[in-house]
């Protein structure tokens, strides 16, 4: 296991929470090992382990990049983060009205609706 994997598990868990990350490591298989070790220090052990800006700015960025792209399906996983982020409803909706402005209404109005519908999860919770 390589420094940036160590320091990517551990900022994932701090992001992501050990309940998430430990469902995702007990349903790799064989065939996704390497894309999870690729994501685990790629993303986490560098872009997420950067110090240049906050997690709560880093939260905020990945919410948006992910509606703008089309990306709904991680959206859920990264509003529960904001939890550990510290990044606010607020927030997220600033973020998402970007993402309206820059790169279209629909995407924001999806990515919105996914929010609401994950804030209300964790309300319950």
């Amino acid at each position: 296991m390589s420094e940036r994997y160590a320091r990517g598990m551990e900022i994932r868990r701090g992001v992501l929470g050990d309940a998430h990350v430990d469902r995702a490591e007990a349903n790799k298989t064989d065939f996704d090992a390497p894309f999870q070790e690729l994501i685990t220090e790629a993303a986490w052990g560098t872009v997420w382990a950067s110090d240049a800006i906050t997690p709560r700015e880093r939260s905020m960025l990945t919410l948006a990049l992910l509606a703008a792209t089309g990306n709904f399906e991680e959206i859920p996983m990264h509003v529960r983060a904001t939890a550990r982020t510290g990044a606010s409803e607020r927030d997220v909706i600033e973020a998402f009205q970007h993402v309206a402005i820059y790169a279209g209404v629909p995407k924001a109005n999806h990515a919105i609706k996914l929010a609401k519908q994950t804030y209300a999860e964790m309300a319950e919770e």
